[in-house]
């Protein structure tokens, strides 16, 4: 595995430097920046939580730091729109916290983000999902997009 991080604090980094590099971005305000991140900061954690749900149905491994412990491929509920919907759900918050707080210096970090968790994260996982599961993952892996 090439990251020893928990994607929570990954994602928990980033909101933080997000909120605590405001100063060094312009600021885009306007009345809907609140609307936009609380419907963001909701969704992104129903996507997570109906993720985990997923996983603890199927009675398989949350553990992202030992992917090879998965007992079993979870392809149904929300994994049948994203490979990856507890990242996708993280990244989603992170965008709340950036119309909240910081929109420019917001999207720059979260794309780092998702640049950090699609090489650190995602393909080593995958790799192993590939190795526990051959052809099924291939097959989910071929309908399935990685993120959205």
């Amino acid at each position: 595995m090439s990251n020893k991080i928990p994607p929570p604090i990954v994602t928990f980094i980033c909101g933080m430097a997000i909120f605590f590099s405001k100063s060094f971005f312009n600021q885009f305000y306007n009345y809907n920046n609140n609307l936009i991140s609380l419907f963001l900061l909701i969704f992104g954690l129903g996507v997570f939580i109906l993720a985990v749900r997923a996983f603890s149905r199927q009675k398989t491994t949350v553990n992202p730091l030992e992917p090879r412990q998965a007992s079993s491929l979870v392809v149904s509920g929300i994994f049948k729109f994203s490979r990856n919907p507890m990242y996708l759900g993280m990244f989603i918050v992170l965008l709340s916290i950036s119309f909240k707080f910081n929109l420019v210096g917001g999207i720059v970090i979260s794309l780092f983000f998702y640049l950090f968790i699609t090489k650190f994260q995602i393909v080593p996982e995958e790799e192993a999902m590939n190795e526990l599961f051959g052809d099924e993952f291939i097959e989910y892996s071929n309908k399935t997009r990685r993120w959205i």
